[in-house]
């Protein structure tokens, strides 16, 4: 333990529990009582809370921090790739619109200077179990490119070459030439997450992404061939022009492709903060009652198909890792998503990216330029972060067994954190009593249990525990 400090705040550790049940009741009432804007909790704190005190020697003193831990924990790489050949509409991401490929080249160099600032930080001895390359678009890189950067990984950190490390890349079929991916399997990728978002044309036109059920399909099918451990497809709802027979088509076509999870998406129009949404006519959205629909009528059609509902909108498989992990309680959540992996300590590289190091968030410079201008004074470019104390670490803890095992055991809380679960919480324990009541959860004398009914509403449920926006 460190000193002065509880636990490591993601040393999570749950007791496996029954198989839940594969579809979560969807009741509307419920939802139009609770239901409200919130965080996916990738993180907590969220990084609007991120504080622009926080920069390089912060960074640089916890990377020291971990390496002092008693066990060091293993690492993951997270690599942002900004590059798309053009923009959809809907698009949320830190990313460059180009289609002149050698434009790559200048951040390529400079991943390359960052990748040996931060290898030099971090004891040699500590295995990747985790890496992850997104955008933008991976695949805009080329394949000599990609092998260069996958080179100078290998050449500066310790990566774990078996098959139980989890090495994923995000893949946009229309970028995909025949044998792509097979030359990201025999770079070492074994997970692969393909962007479909929707597949009716009309829908794809009014988002300015036109991609066809034979890419995607032959992408699987070359994913399948070349030994790819497991295959996740990403679809939106709430997208122009979508109703509900639409989108459960669209779902159709993707639940025949068999892949291992399917996750939905909620679109959010925030045309101000992104501006590409403002291509979006407002009035081309569903309404709220039809965006409803859509998301029950996927719902019963993933269940009904076999996916089990892990949480967050995300289903799987039962034969998925992310299900077993769930079944045995060792389900994460961290900075890339859902995790079936051991807690790491987690490495942004890129524009953007966020790091999660010794319990605590550093991010990257959002500008291309700003990015640019500190590797080449041979510095990281950390421009904030947060730096978490007991309470954050506490109630990331309480946040995690709701949004990875709809279960929090409070007995083992007060134990591992040296509180009385009861008297530290009792206003949260009283907002939900209302939850209680309307079947939500179950609050008993060592856990609270979400029930199947508030499955749907895990994340308004982690709010209450969240102090930054409470429920």
């Amino acid at each position: 333990m460190r000193t002065g400090m509880q636990p490591l705040g993601c040393k999570f550790e749950f007791a496996a529990h029954a198989q839940m049940p594969t579809s979560p009741p969807f009741r509307e009432a419920h939802i139009d009582r609770y239901d409200r804007s919130g965080l996916r909790y990738a993180s907590y704190p969220p990084a609007r809370e991120f504080d622009e005190g926080i920069g390089e020697s912060d960074y640089r003193d916890w990377a020291r921090q971990s390496n002092e831990e008693l066990i060091p924990r293993p690492l993951s790489l997270y690599f942002h790739i900004p590059f798309c050949s053009s923009i959809c509409h809907y698009c949320a991401c830190n990313k460059e619109n180009t289609r002149h490929r050698e434009e790559s080249e200048p951040y390529l160099q400079d991943l390359f200077r960052e990748i040996e600032i931060q290898a030099e930080l971090f004891d040699r001895d500590r295995w990747v179990r985790q890496l992850h390359w997104a955008g933008g678009t991976p695949g805009f890189l080329s394949r000599q490119q990609s092998r260069r950067l996958m080179d100078k990984i290998y050449a500066h950190f310790r990566l774990d070459r078996s098959d139980a490390a989890e090495y994923a890349v995000e893949i946009d079929p229309r970028e995909m030439q025949k044998g792509d991916v097979r030359h990201f399997r025999d770079l070492g990728f074994n997970r692969i997450s393909i962007d479909v978002q929707d597949s009716d044309p009309d829908e794809q036109q009014a988002d300015d992404r036109v991609q066809s059920e034979a890419q995607t399909a032959a992408v699987i099918d070359e994913a399948r061939r070349c030994g790819i451990r497991s295959i996740n497809v990403d679809l939106i709802y709430g997208l122009p022009r979508q109703s509900v027979e639409s989108f459960t088509a669209a779902l159709d076509n993707v639940i025949a492709l068999e892949p291992d999870r399917i996750a939905i998406y909620n679109y959010a129009h925030l045309q101000q903060r992104f501006p590409p949404q403002r291509q979006i006519r407002a009035e081309d959205l569903p309404e709220p009652a039809d965006k409803l629909g859509i998301l029950r009528a996927a719902i019963d059609r993933l269940c009904g198909a076999g996916y089990q509902y892990i949480g967050m909108e995300h289903f799987a498989k039962p034969g998925d890792e992310f299900a077993q992990a769930q079944r045995r309680g060792t389900l994460l959540r961290n900075v890339q998503g859902y995790s079936a992996i051991d807690c790491c300590d987690s490495i942004g590289f890129g524009v953007s990216a966020i790091s999660h190091v010794a319990d605590h968030y550093s991010q990257n410079s959002t500008s291309l330029e700003q990015y640019h201008e500190y590797l080449a004074r041979h510095r990281l470019p950390v421009i904030r972060g947060y730096q978490c104390n007991h309470e954050d670490l506490l109630r990331r803890a309480v946040i995690q067994g709701l949004v990875c095992h709809f279960r929090v055991d409070t007995r083992k809380i007060s134990r591992d954190w040296e509180i009385d679960f009861a008297r530290h919480f009792s206003d949260e324990l009283g907002r939900l009593e209302s939850m209680q009541a309307d079947g939500l959860v179950k609050i008993g004398e060592n856990e609270i249990r979400v029930l199947a009914p508030g499955r749907l509403l895990v994340r308004n449920i982690c709010m209450v525990f969240d102090r930054f926006q409470q429920f």
